[in-house]
């Protein structure tokens, strides 16, 4: 096996953006607003609602914008019976017109553009700088969504399908957030203290999202964060999170909120892209990986890099591909972290077993067929088969049996299995990439699914399921439903 050394990585890079989600400050801002429809009225509440000096030119209906005018959510509002005119434009923040005339549009963003204002158009995307988004106002946090003006109404089902997940409570601790940060901000805590309290304050918001702050919640808040700063010492925290088997919407949200919170992760090659999409893009990322009969990094060289990170007060994120308890190393992890005294926690995830029998639709503990579920690794620390395995617990018809990485071991594994009485007709099932995009399977009996194994990739995580409990796999692929 080659030595590999840790190596830093950088965040994927984006995917392409239609357009780039920009929140403007508009209190006390000067912003134009030409058209007389009942489009531009809703416009004209939308800009009055952030503060902003709105000019409204009506010359076909001023009075559809009275109303607003006396009596504005916020701000100012001036509605002038006439056309705009270019000098109005001139020191605007926004320009926005409702303008059925392609000629005056053309004239309207020419204008503005010549005035530096960046300019939309209503339902006229060809001559807009920026656009109006669908929003979900829990102001102060706000949710926008666009389609880029090419499908308005699966904006609205996507707005609703949001508004129906955030309850309205959530604009009142989004409010005292913004009311408390100062408090924060004054105490100059190192950014590990500061995330510690609004992970703490975002912790009860959202066990609570309908229940309004109130100043006990503050009391309790801040009391939290002065027993925490007393108690600093300038270590860090090693967080050990399963990533799952691949498929990135089986992260629990613990998982979430410890990669949201990270300042380092450590990873393996397993982890999925799209996983680590969903880390704090501001993380540092170092691979940490360790391949089947090629390059890995040594253990001890991981263990001492994330003792070593957490002693320099970071918050370190182990992230481990399936569950990190089962055949994950983590046992050495946390006897690192133990001699080293620095604070570990264990957010557990979805196994590879979990997930491909998911996918597969089976129980691996149908009662009927099984009554115990057994994990074995595929290969010991020299590589080959574990030569202490229980064979008659192998060999039990009443058991389902996951194996983890037995590519190069499985006919070995199937050889000791039948010698110790396991029905050659027992189904088996071999699955590559686990619930990812690319994912493969064979199913087949213990008899003959070591040689069917070459069907797959070469590359990629194998694991082998083989049990009673997996016939309804072996009779869908003998039917035709189910191939490699």
């Amino acid at each position: 096996m080659t030595e590999r050394l840790p190596e830093s990585t950088t965040a994927r890079r984006i995917d392409r953006l239609a357009t780039l989600p920009l929140f403007h400050k508009l209190d006390g801002r000067k912003v134009v607003l030409a058209g007389s429809s009942d489009g531009a009225l809703w416009k004209a509440e939308l800009l009055a609602a952030t503060g902003a000096e709105l000019h409204v030119y009506a010359a076909d209906a001023p009075e559809l914008f009275a109303g607003l005018a006396a009596d504005p959510p916020a701000g100012l509002v001036f509605v002038y019976e006439r056309r705009w005119q270019a000098g109005d434009l001139t020191d605007a923040a926004l320009a926005i017109g409702d303008i059925e005339q392609a000629d005056e549009a053309r004239s309207f963003v020419a204008a503005a553009r010549q005035a530096g204002v960046p300019v939309n158009v209503v339902d006229k995307p060809e001559f807009c700088d920026f656009s109006f988004g669908s929003l979900v106002n829990r102001s102060p946090l706000i949710v926008a969504i666009s389609t880029d003006g090419a499908a308005p109404v699966f904006g609205q089902a996507v707005r609703a399908k949001i508004e129906a997940l955030l309850p309205t409570g959530l604009k009142a601790w989004a409010q005292a957030a913004k009311d408390w940060r100062p408090a924060v901000q004054a105490r100059e805590l190192p950014f590990a203290l500061r995330r510690a309290f609004w992970d703490k304050f975002t912790s009860r918001a959202m066990a609570a999202p309908e229940q309004a702050p109130d100043e006990a919640d503050r009391a309790a808040l801040f009391s939290e964060l002065g027993r925490i700063e007393g108690t600093h010492d300038g270590t860090g925290r090693v967080t050990l999170v399963g990533a799952g088997p691949g498929d990135p919407e089986l992260l629990t949200l613990k998982a979430i909120r410890a990669l949201q919170s990270a300042d380092i992760i450590l990873y393996d090659d397993l982890v999925s892209a799209g996983v680590l999409e969903l880390a704090r893009r501001e993380a540092k990322r170092m691979l940490v990986g360790k391949t089947g009969h090629g390059p890995s990094c040594k253990q001890s060289d991981i263990n001492a890099m994330m003792v070593a990170l957490a002693g320099q007060g970071k918050h370190v994120v182990r992230l481990k591909s399936g569950d990190p308890g089962i055949f994950g190393r983590a046992g050495e992890e946390i006897e690192a972290c133990a001699l080293a005294d620095i604070p570990v926690a264990i957010v557990p995830g979805i196994s590879a077993a979990q997930g491909a029998a998911a996918v597969l639709g089976l129980s691996l503990t149908h009662r009927d067929h099984a009554r115990r579920l057994q994990f074995v690794t595929g290969h010991a620390r020299n590589g080959q088969l574990p030569d202490d395995l229980d064979w008659r617990a192998m060999a039990d018809p009443h058991v389902t049996t996951v194996i983890y990485m037995p590519r190069a071991t499985l006919a070995a594994f199937r050889e000791h299995a039948l010698a110790a009485g396991l029905d050659p007709r027992t189904p088996a099932v071999a699955v590559l990439g686990a619930t990812r995009p690319d994912e493969q399977r064979v199913a087949a009996t213990i008899a003959t699914l070591p040689e069917r194994l070459s069907e797959l990739p070469a590359k990629g995580p194998i694991l082998v399921m083989v049990g009673n409990a997996l016939g309804a796999a072996l009779a869908e692929t003998q039917a035709g439903r189910i191939s490699a």
